[in-house]
């Protein structure tokens, strides 16, 4: 195995990848990658800038080649289909960006109904609205349709993001630090709305983050990356028992030197 395990209950795997790594010249960015996670959990990758998150993000959607390893998503080698095949299965995955990542050109309504229009290949108007109208009532931000992204706070971005990723209904959702730049109040409640994700329409939640606290909160398993390699994992609770130094130093760090 790749790094200390943590024992937890054994659950099906939505995700899995087996000896995974990939290396960029001389910088080996993952290191025999094995992770699993469950479906309809929520799952949390932590660790320091620079470890690996975004590529063990990329490499699991098929979004970039490992150089070894395999990547699985429930009965399907991702690692072996061929790029038609890949396709058609990442339609099963969300992805929240960072920065909301939304068309500027483009309002509200017309970013969410993109993905509808141009991946689902849906003609019919009156069915691109509802879903449109459905998903921005969920997310609490109803009649924005009009409003362009740099007419929204950052919060309201945030959860238009969200709410794009979902437009197509995946079984995965991957968040990619959703709470960056954002103060504690509006942070908390995008990690309110990944949990909402997760609870009320039983979607698989990936996230990088560095909001710890927050990640021992809503997480069912943390995975600590360090150079390349899965050097921790398990429930939040066997976590905080890790002997590894540097998942040590993490935790005291971000909890402020308090006992957890």
């Amino acid at each position: 195995m790749s790094g200390e395990i943590i024992n937890e209950t054994k659950k099906i795997p939505i995700i899995r990848t087996e000896h995974l790594s990939k290396s960029f010249g001389d910088n080996h960015v993952l290191a025999d990658i094995n992770l699993e996670i469950e479906e309809k959990s929520v799952c949390v990758v932590i660790g320091q800038s620079g470890t690996g998150k975004s590529v063990l993000f990329k490499s699991i959607m098929g979004m970039m080649r490992p150089d070894s390893g395999k990547v699985w998503f429930k009965n399907d080698e991702l690692t072996a289909l061929d790029k038609n095949a890949l396709v058609s299965v990442r339609k099963s995955f969300g992805y929240s960006f960072q920065n909301a990542a939304l068309f500027d050109s483009m309002t509200v309504g017309e970013n969410l109904a993109f993905p509808l229009k141009e991946v689902l290949r849906i003609h019919s108007s009156a069915a691109i609205q509802k879903r449109v109208d459905e998903l921005l009532e969920w997310i609490e931000l109803p009649g924005i349709q009009s409003k362009r992204p740099d007419e929204l706070s950052g919060g309201m971005r945030k959860r238009v993001g969200v709410a794009r990723a979902l437009i197509m209904q995946p079984e995965v959702l991957f968040f990619d630090e959703p709470t960056t730049g954002l103060d504690p109040v509006l942070s908390e409640i995008i990690n309110g709305l990944v949990v909402r994700v997760n609870r009320e329409l039983n979607i698989t939640c990936v996230l990088i983050t560095h909001d710890i606290p927050a990640a021992f909160r809503i997480a069912g398993k943390i995975a600590f990356l360090d150079q390349g390699r899965i050097v921790a994992e398990g429930r939040p609770d066997d976590i905080k028992k890790s002997e590894h130094p540097m998942v040590k130093d993490f935790i005291r760090i971000s909890f402020g030197g308090l006992n957890v």
